[in-house]
């Protein structure tokens, strides 16, 4: 069976946040495929919005036999199990949550779909996820603008603060 790399972006900003960031963790690992490797933890100011508590973050690079969409579905799941609330009515599109799982990258395949586009649409302009990713993966190319995370990095325009936790 072929098995692919898959970087995704974990962050919490509820309640404990390093707890909701190892069950996530465990549950990635159980139900998505096997961690290869995982970043240190940072804290970050939050990305498009105003909240109480800074994020932590974190990501991890799994190895899993799954295709991108039953990934999708897989941490959409865990994401509920672990208290995620969606406010689909709202006007707000980012608010604070127990945990947040995106997939980053998913090997080197480009995926335009309504519900999944991989590489992540904003990866390149969010410090949060480039800086933890660039530690795990920074000869990593990214698939469309044929940059290493480590350029990507160095070329981010956000300023918002992104530090080890």
């Amino acid at each position: 069976m072929k098995e692919y790399f898959c970087y995704l972006l974990l962050g919490s900003n509820i309640e404990n946040r390093v707890n909701y960031l190892e069950k996530a963790t465990q549950f990635i690992e159980n139900q998505i495929g096997r961690i290869e490797k995982k970043s240190q933890i940072y804290e970050s100011e939050p990305w498009g919005f105003q909240a109480d508590k800074k994020f932590l973050n974190q990501v991890l690079c799994v190895k899993t036999s799954l295709i991108a969409l039953e990934v999708l579905f897989k941490i959409q799941k865990i994401e509920n199990d672990l208290g995620r609330i969606r406010n689909f009515n709202s006007q707000k599109q980012y608010e604070s949550r127990t945990i947040d799982i995106d997939i980053l990258f998913y090997d080197k395949f480009i995926v335009y779909l309504p519900i999944l586009q991989v590489p992540h649409p904003q990866v390149q302009n969010r410090k949060f996820a480039l800086l933890p990713l660039a530690e795990i993966a920074p000869n990593f190319i990214h698939p469309t603008i044929l940059k290493t995370i480590s350029q990507l990095l160095e070329n981010c325009t956000d300023t918002l603060i992104v530090k080890p936790f």
